[in-house]
């Protein structure tokens, strides 16, 4: 039987990772490395660092320096779900 909070928390990770992962695409896109990410963002390199790995769940206002950073658009939307019916 799963633990109590399991799928919320294994959905926390997922999207931690893939928002690392969009970052980590668009840092290196621009030929940066985490240091000049961080430098642009506000951020330290390791912060930067754990955050393409999805070891951490960003708060919105980060997203949004990342972004800025990044001269990228930050999109926050909720939708409903389908339904399997």
């Amino acid at each position: 039987m799963a633990e109590p909070g399991a799928d919320e928390a294994y959905a926390a990770a997922r999207l931690a990772f893939e928002l690392g992962k969009a970052v980590r695409e668009m840092r290196e896109q621009r030929g940066w490395t985490q240091a000049t990410l961080a430098q642009a963002s506000g951020l330290t390199q390791p912060a930067v660092a754990r955050f393409e790995a999805g070891g951490t769940v960003p708060t919105i206002p980060v997203l949004e320096r990342l972004a800025n950073a990044l001269e990228a658009e930050l999109v926050v939307r909720l939708a409903p779900r389908t339904s399997a019916a």
